[in-house]
């Protein structure tokens, strides 16, 4: 007998957080050898639910996972890894208009790979608060980062845009200590 996860087990979040797929899919391998004839079940990893769920929703209506880009435009000692030359006043220009020709609809990928001060493409994925995150990946493209352990700004521009809508976060020393955040929702 051959049970598909998938056919009995619906997706959705439990009180605590967890997926009931992923509660379901434990709770078969835990009890599978008292079943008659299926001491060897074990999920196929093709079966097992992936972290980030599309159209899940916290308590205050937020998703809880999104994927956004983003375009970092900092000025000169705002990024430690990073020689930036430009004036904080430069910086705030310049995000300003990036931001502004975001929003008129200009190739996003475009303004990333050509202006940012982090890695392009600049591509997270994020969980909100009281949504695991998984940082198991050594691609960074398929981790997913805990809200709360990003830039506080990152997340409270991300996370309420509609999918392919743009955000500003400004610099600021608690928030956004790097410089501007110019925030695309992908996912």
């Amino acid at each position: 007998m051959r049970l598909k996860l998938a056919q009995i087990a619906p997706t959705g979040p439990l009180v605590t957080g967890f997926p009931m797929r992923k509660t379901i899919l434990f709770l078969l391998s835990a009890t599978a050898s008292m079943l008659p004839g299926c001491s060897s079940v074990k999920p196929s990893p093709s079966s097992a639910p992936a972290i980030y769920q599309e159209g899940v929703l916290t308590d205050s209506g937020e998703p809880a996972y999104i994927t956004v880009q983003h375009c970092l435009i900092g000025f000169r000692g705002s990024v430690p890894s990073k020689r930036i030359s430009r004036s904080r006043q430069e910086a705030e220009q310049l995000a300003q208009e990036l931001f502004e020709q975001a929003k008129a609809g200009a190739d996003f990928d475009q303004i990333v790979s050509a202006n940012t001060d982090d890695s392009p493409p600049g591509i997270y994925q994020m969980a909100n608060y009281g949504f695991p995150a998984d940082m198991s990946s050594q691609d960074l493209s398929q981790a997913v980062f805990a809200r709360d352990k990003m830039v506080p700004a990152f997340g409270n521009t991300g996370f309420p845009l509609e999918v392919g809508e743009v955000g500003l976060a400004a610099f600021d020393e608690q928030n956004s200590r790097y410089g501007w955040h110019i925030v695309k929702r992908l996912k």
